[in-house]
């Protein structure tokens, strides 16, 4: 299997916020833009795998700051690490007021997808290629995210978790 590139998959989803998309706070609903987010990292997981892919985990998602209607949300998401079937996906979400220009780092999320093959089960996917330093940083934090999901998976099975 050919490796790819961290920037051949990474990719870049915006539009405008609108009053259906707000909650009874009057922002943006969370859910709302966890679905973009999810939406956003599946296209990554896809293009990479070259094939369907499913969200088998989000192992992170922090809200800074709220979006409001009107505000274009930009999605950042590319691919940090990949395993033998999965997929490490980071999305930074941004929300820009049209008006003034003003952009605002609004959440960022980690999500793991798992490549399938036509029957549905899991199927290899391509290496990945980190080919700057910010990359290589990235990739590095994604191994350490790694471990800490699959020891967290380990000890809730020995403790009869969920």
């Amino acid at each position: 299997m050919k490796p790819k590139k961290m920037s051949d998959t990474a990719m870049i989803m915006a539009m405008q916020m609108n009053p259906h998309d707000a909650n009874p706070m009057g922002n943006v609903h969370g859910g709302v833009i966890m679905k973009h987010i999810d939406t956003a990292a599946g296209v990554v997981a896809v293009r990479h795998a070259g094939r369907p892919a499913v969200t088998a985990s989000i192992d992170r998602l922090d809200f800074f700051y709220p979006v409001f209607v009107g505000d274009v949300l930009i999605l950042k998401a590319s691919l940090n690490l990949v395993g033998k079937t999965s997929m490490e996906v980071g999305v930074r979400v941004e929300a820009e007021n049209p008006v003034t220009g003003q952009v605002r780092h609004t959440a960022s999320a980690y999500l793991t997808f798992v490549a399938l093959d036509d029957q549905g089960r899991p199927v290899p996917v391509p290496p990945l290629i980190a080919e700057t330093p910010a990359q290589q940083l990235r990739q590095e934090q994604a191994k350490k995210r790694r471990r800490m999901r699959l020891a967290e998976k380990q000890r809730e099975r020995r403790e009869g978790g969920y």
